[in-house]
């Protein structure tokens, strides 16, 4: 395993490191404004939501790693400590790269990026009208973390408004993650997606007590076929099924067809590949039933 001590390596390295690992990362795609009223507008990926109530979001546009100089952001924010958070998707990720190039002070990044602004309502920054959601908000506090190149700049911002794009809602008024289809921010020029064949669910652990891995029968929790992922979903339930519910589950045909198939010297490794199959599926409760097959 390589180990890293960030005291023995270029800033650079290690944050290039940092970018790798802690990902994917959302982008603040940042409106602020300047005290002469000239507006600039970049991302950051040093960004999420902390809190619900009151609503907080925090990002930090740190110092540059080449001249531990402070970004423009962070300069317009302690003239006036107000921003637009602007949420990024895939439809304008390669103008909100564009965005993040180093203009010069006073060069307007809209119109560099093409990209339109829109009067916010209660603070002074613009928001990008192109953006899914835009969350206006007033900067509680600036935490400085370092004066050296790469030290970040925490923006403690309080949401004020939260303005959604019908267009990304689905039939409940919820954001469909299709729709808005966010990216994230990996390490060097990789970004991902939300969308696609990059989603899946993961049942919540809070929506039921699980049971825990450690009451799996052993010889499902030593499966060389099911993986940790697949171990989880099954410590995911609040109880496993009875004795009488398998079964009942034996008289389906799908079973049925497996144990005439199967030779008895495979049929622990066939049920466990078929219960991973299920289990892909989000299929936990027959998954269970198959595994307990065996044993039954």
């Amino acid at each position: 395993m390589l180990t890293i001590n960030p005291k023995e390596v270029p800033v650079s390295v290690f944050h290039s490191y940092l970018l790798g690992a802690v990902a994917p990362r959302p982008i603040a795609f940042a409106s602020t404004i300047d005290k002469e009223g000239n507006p600039n507008l970049a991302p950051f990926s040093f960004f999420n939501v902390f809190s619900a109530s009151p609503p907080i979001a925090i990002f930090s546009p740190a110092r540059s790693g080449r001249t531990g100089q402070t970004k423009h952001t962070y300069n317009n924010i302690k003239e006036i400590p107000e921003v637009v958070i602007n949420m990024v998707n895939y439809d304008m990720v390669q103008q909100t790269s564009l965005a993040s190039t180093e203009y010069p002070k006073g060069v307007n990044e809209f119109t560099k990026a093409g990209f339109s602004a829109i009067s916010s309502e209660l603070v002074k920054p613009f928001r990008v009208k192109e953006s899914p959601v835009q969350l206006e908000c007033v900067v509680n506090q600036v935490i400085e973390l370092g004066q050296n190149g790469g030290a970040g700049n925490l923006i403690i911002c309080e949401i004020l408004l939260m303005h959604i794009n019908e267009n990304v809602l689905d039939a409940n008024k919820q954001i469909n993650p299709n729709k808005i289809d966010l990216v994230g921010s990996l390490g060097a020029n990789w970004y991902s997606r939300t969308s696609g064949n990059a989603l899946f669910e993961v049942a919540k652990p809070l929506m039921n007590l699980g049971i825990g891995i450690d009451q799996i029968p052993e010889y499902i929790r030593n499966s060389k076929i099911l993986t940790g992922n697949n171990l989880g979903q099954l410590a995911n339930v609040e109880n496993i099924p009875t004795n009488m519910e398998v079964e009942e589950f034996k008289n389906s045909n799908e079973i049925k067809e497996v144990m005439n198939t199967y030779e008895i010297d495979k049929l622990e490794n066939s049920l466990h590949h078929i219960a991973k199959k299920y289990l892909e599926n989000g299929k936990v409760e027959v998954a269970w039933k198959i595994l307990l097959l065996e044993k039954n």
